[in-house]
């Protein structure tokens, strides 16, 4: 296979360390648009922001799904898509779009969201691209209907196209979406286990740049645990790659008020500069209303750049109570790595015995026996355990979430939380009113 042009000067992992040793956070967006003409001023405005930023193009539902059929009559008839369809194009025009905007100075990233993600990677690595993310589980469970092991075949396949980039002097960059799982209502162990494993199978097929992904939950301190115990089992277990921790802004329904949405995100910074995460995937103030704009956009990866340097000088916290976190993720990465050798094999096998078990994931193949919920100050924590094998079983009495009220109840608790702070914070400075807002919503992309 013919891997493309040569990569850039700086890889796009390298361009992350690098950057976090200078002290700076990068930030991210997740942009894609069906146009040519309008991805191209998305990245290049991505890239002028006043922020350290790297640049993104999210693929639409059609590519994602592998509709090629869809996608070429969309494409064909000008219909604008929710992404860009880059097995669509010619890898000629995608090369066009980032002709003096992607360089040293600017990687990007393809992000896909495909539990099959073989044509994508083909067509990425020719267009001299060479950095995307996703996972065997976490881009087949919640996304899909895919048999597991299929997705597992596929990613082997995927992991070996960026493998054979390296021959060229490329340095392939994977992400793992495995701390992203469901976005929200997953307890953190869990979220932490995927994202080390599904690391550790891009390793075992070949990449030697990975970064590992937590999604902000509804809990700082118990985020903050979450990510240390991450960075450690990373440093434990991948020790021979090179790799970054990369936060996302939540993942679930987002405020509706800009300001609600503004101190969401601001908290996102603040908790990937006191754990040492190099990258934060951005959110906007439009986000509960509809797909944001370019400019909201650059406005989002400008507030959290400002929030991260603020952190930066702040005085350090008090460091946060171990409250077993870090145990339970290494318990279930220990079992799943005693299953079998091959990883991927392990994956499967490890979600069969459910081993692995992600709430509220309706995937044929997840055995829907665990149960979480949430406390009052918006802890995670585990009201049924199934038959993962988790160091200390759940508290007695401990509530699942129940029913529909129970569910939304959960599901809106950072909403209902950072709107509240957002008006009261209205009130004490009543220069930042309120404005007011459509209800229209949209399905996002990963």
């Amino acid at each position: 296979m013919t891997a493309g042009p040569a990569a850039p000067p700086v890889p796009f992992g390298r361009f992350v360390t690098q950057a976090q040793a200078r002290g700076r956070l990068v930030v991210q967006p997740r942009m894609g648009m069906s146009r040519t003409d309008r991805m191209r001023d998305g990245l290049r405005a991505t890239r002028g922001a006043a922020a350290t930023t790297v640049g993104t193009i999210t693929v639409d539902s059609y590519t994602r799904t592998g509709d090629a059929v869809a996608a070429r009559r969309a494409v064909a008839q000008g219909v604008a898509l929710n992404g860009y369809p880059i097995t669509t194009y010619d890898p000629a025009v995608t090369r066009q779009v980032l002709r003096g905007v992607a360089d040293a100075a600017f990687p990007v990233q393809v992000r896909h969201g495909s539990a099959r993600p073989e044509k994508i990677v083909t067509a990425l690595l020719a267009a001299g691209l060479d950095a995307t993310e996703g996972g065997p589980v976490s881009y087949c469970l919640p996304y899909s209907r895919v048999p597991l092991n299929v997705a597992v075949a596929a990613w082997e396949r995927s992991c070996a196209l960026l493998a054979e980039a390296q021959q060229t002097g490329a340095r392939p960059h994977l992400e793992t979406f495995g701390g992203c799982m469901m976005g929200q209502l997953c307890p953190p162990g869990l979220l932490i286990a995927l994202s080390v494993l599904e690391a550790l199978f891009f390793r075992q097929h070949g990449l030697r740049s990975v970064s590992l992904s937590y999604a902000q939950q509804a809990n700082a301190r118990q985020d903050e645990e979450s990510v240390t115990a991450l960075s450690r089992l990373a440093a434990r277990l991948l020790p021979d790659v090179e790799w970054h921790i990369v936060v996302y802004a939540h993942m679930g329904m987002y405020p509706l008020t800009p300001e609600g949405a503004r101190l969401l995100l601001r908290e996102a910074a603040r908790l990937a500069v006191r754990t040492g995460a190099a990258r934060l995937i951005v959110k906007t103030t439009a986000e509960a209303h509809r797909i944001p704009t370019v400019a909201e956009n650059v406005t989002a990866l400008e507030t959290a750049a400002a929030a991260a340097a603020a952190e930066a000088c702040a005085p350090t916290p008090p460091g946060v109570p171990d409250t077993g976190i870090h145990a339970e993720a290494s318990t279930l990465i220990d079992a799943v790595l005693d299953l079998d050798r091959d990883i991927g094999r392990a994956l499967v096998t490890a979600f069969a015995r459910g081993y692995l078990d992600v709430p509220f994931c309706l995937h044929p193949d997840n055995a829907g026996r665990a149960r979480s919920g949430l406390d009052a100050d918006g802890r995670l924590y585990w009201s049924a355990a199934g038959a993962m094998p988790l160091p200390g079983r759940p508290e007695r009495g401990r509530a699942p979430i129940l029913g529909s009220d129970g569910l939304m109840a959960a599901l809106s608790y950072v909403q209902r939380t950072f709107d509240r702070r957002a008006r009261t914070e209205t009130v004490r400075c009543p220069s930042h009113p309120v404005h007011a807002h459509t209800t229209d919503r949209w399905d996002q992309q990963p």
